[in-house]
């Protein structure tokens, strides 16, 4: 009895303070209200404040003394909209409404951010959880090149000498002719600014898409010869544009920083001359990676001889134009390769084996370290079947994404209980691997792209036109 009294004392001081916060907000919480299509919504000048200073909602702020503001709006879409606004999230109710109706009025109000925050957040990105939801035709006969995505999923996708969009949403979508016969490489600037370029066109161009694909800016580099220069892979920092270019005789390459706003040069690094069998000079760099914490680009290609694949791995200083890291291919060499930031780690898929491999950044340039870590069956190493041609493999988050045929291979770091500690005293890293999806959704050809944007995953496939979405569940859709 003593403890239900308690609990009911508790629960009307509860009520009590519930109820002179309603009647009393708090100051700079007034409250506001607004007549949206004849229905009458109540809200604090708070929560409108929330919108940010461009939106129609802060234009409402401090005019509490005004009586109710008529908007002739829909007030249905309004109350979605107000409760996105109250919580960062849209309500359960969003489900009935289509959402390009919900896009076009959050535009209205100049709150598309909001939506967008609340729909295609990265830190939304499930990796154990995601389906395949969608297929976004591209109306082509040609196949996707490649892909290219910005932070909150606009995607855009080259085939032949088009480049399709889709924005953040998939909702809208639009095409582009360029000067390319085809694009081998594309880096999303911004939603509607792309950086393109090709094995067999020379120049790197800067194309704005919303302006029909005109040609902002092209960047070149001037060779020994004289001759164009064709690009071989792009990739990019918060503020810099690294290029491999090649001379279109493929007698010398170099990779250039551009300063990412301006597109003026900054420096050049790894410019080399080929003479002779000088083998490991010929081969340009094929992929770019920044690696922010260690303040380095990775340039790594490869490229077959008598003897198999070789290639090269190696890690620039853009400061000192130096390289801090490198090693050689000869063994196994990659297939694909790439770097993640958050797991201080390198991944690659070995050509012969198929396998995925792993090199702990960390641990890079210690005395007697072996880099690679094979991390499936270390027995297909001396293969020579050349199973992992075609692979792809990509990091994001803290996972690694490795395609293999039509599967998807997901490898993530598990934490042990007792953490075994080598001679260098860093703890030894355990990865596992997951094969993502059902059957039903993985059947298909041998997986081309893989690639990144806001919550989902975009994948394209050999022979197909078109490309695969995949997504976890959202709140509200």
């Amino acid at each position: 009895m003593p403890t239900f009294t308690t609990t009911t004392m508790a629960s009307r001081n509860e009520n009590l303070n519930l109820q002179k916060l309603i009647l009393n907000p708090p100051t700079g919480s007034s409250i506001v209200t607004i007549n949206v299509g004849g229905q009458i919504f109540q809200t604090t000048d708070q929560t409108l404040t929330l919108a940010g200073p461009r939106s129609l909602f802060s234009q409402l702020s401090g005019l509490t003394h005004l009586g109710p503001h008529f908007i002739d709006r829909d007030p249905e879409l309004f109350s979605i909209l107000l409760s996105l606004l109250r919580t960062g999230n849209l309500p359960s109710k969003a489900k009935s409404y289509d959402l390009q109706d919900l896009i076009e009025e959050s535009k209205f109000y100049k709150i598309e951010s909001l939506l967008v925050n609340s729909l295609s957040n990265p830190s939304q990105f499930d990796p154990f959880n995601l389906q395949k939801t969608l297929i976004l035709p591209l109306n082509s006969r040609d196949t996707a090149s490649a892909v290219a995505t910005t932070p909150f999923g606009t995607l855009h996708v080259s085939h032949g000498s088009k480049i399709t969009s889709f924005d953040w949403s998939l909702q809208r979508k639009s095409t582009t002719l360029t000067q390319f016969t085809a694009i081998d490489s594309m880096l999303a600037i911004s939603p509607n600014l792309v950086a393109a370029g090709a094995t067999d066109f020379s120049g790197l161009q800067i194309l704005d898409l919303e302006k029909k694909g005109f040609v902002l800016e092209t960047l070149n580099w001037e060779n020994v010869t004289k001759s164009g220069s064709t690009v071989q892979a792009i990739g990019s920092s918060n503020d810099m544009l690294f290029t491999s270019f090649e001379s279109s005789r493929r007698n010398s390459n170099s990779i250039m920083v551009y300063d990412l706003k301006t597109f003026s040069p900054v420096t050049e690094i790894g410019h080399y001359e080929i003479f002779g069998a000088d083998l490991d000079s010929a081969i340009p760099a094929t992929k770019l990676k920044w690696v922010e914490s260690y303040n380095v680009v990775m340039a790594a290609g490869s490229h077959s001889g008598p003897s198999g694949v070789l290639g090269n791995v190696k890690f620039w200083d853009i400061r000192s134009g130096n390289v801090v890291w490198e090693f050689k291919e000869k063994v196994d060499c990659f297939s694909d390769i790439t770097v993640s930031d958050r797991l201080s780690s390198i991944f690659k898929v070995g050509v012969n084996s198929g396998e995925v491999f792993n090199a702990d950044l960390r641990k890079l340039g210690s005395e007697g370290h072996d880099s690679w870590v094979c991390l499936g069956d270390d027995r297909k190493v001396g293969n020579v079947r050349k199973e992992g041609v075609g692979c792809k493999i990509e990091a994001h988050g803290n996972q690694v994404f490795c395609s293999k045929g039509g599967d998807i291979e997901l490898w993530s770091e598990v934490v042990m209980g007792s953490l075994k500690k080598r001679e260098e005293g860093l703890p030894e890293r355990v990865f596992r691997k997951n094969l993502m999806g059902r059957v039903k959704e993985m059947e298909g050809s041998r997986v081309t792209n893989l690639a990144f944007g806001g919550n989902k995953m975009f994948v394209t496939r050999r022979d197909q036109q078109s490309v695969e979405v995949w997504q976890s569940s959202v709140s509200g859709f």
